[in-house]
């Protein structure tokens, strides 16, 4: 079985809402990159499925990215920090609308996860953006631990990065 395999059967056809996405972003010139999950399994050494898709797009072309995923058969639901959408599968679109990430898309790479094309924020930014998400004492407990065992995947496969944790999460770590 392939990753995109997989990760289709995992997502129930993830794939397919996944290259939709990149796609329309694509061939209209608009900035974006993935965080989260998906950044992390390009970084980490082992990818994990997952069926949230988070990603950024630059700020003045969000609503543009709005428009044209909506006209490629996604539903739009809006919150105070994203904008979600939803396709065909089982996956879960979340833009983020935080300043925090508006400068990600500047510094993604391109990156071949679960065998589909994209771009992903850079490695500095995918552990920054973890952090971020685990200090959030907001987030559910069980996010925070997901997003925890992230930073570990993150500092395993790129132990230079260990250096840029704050002691309150690298105390939570097993070295």
């Amino acid at each position: 079985m392939t990753h995109r395999e997989f990760y289709d059967w995992q997502t129930m056809g993830g794939g397919a809402d996944v290259t939709k996405l990149v796609g329309a972003l694509e061939d209209r010139g608009i900035p974006w990159c993935m965080i989260g999950g998906l950044a992390v399994n390009h970084w980490s050494e082992e990818p994990m499925a997952t069926a949230d898709v988070d990603l950024v797009i630059a700020a003045e072309r969000i609503e543009d990215a709005v428009e044209v995923l909506t006209g490629e058969g996604f539903r739009e639901e809006r919150f105070e920090w994203s904008v979600n959408l939803k396709g065909e599968s089982k996956v879960s679109i979340q833009i983020s609308t935080e300043a925090f990430y508006q400068e990600f898309p500047t510094r993604s790479v391109p990156a071949d996860v679960h065998g589909i094309l994209m771009r992903v924020a850079s490695l500095e930014d995918t552990l920054q953006g973890k952090l971020a998400a685990y200090q959030d004492a907001g987030r559910r407990p069980s996010k925070r631990q997901k997003d925890l065992a992230d930073i570990a995947r993150l500092i395993e496969a790129h132990p230079q990065l260990s250096d840029q944790l704050p002691e309150t999460v690298s105390s939570k770590l097993e070295h």
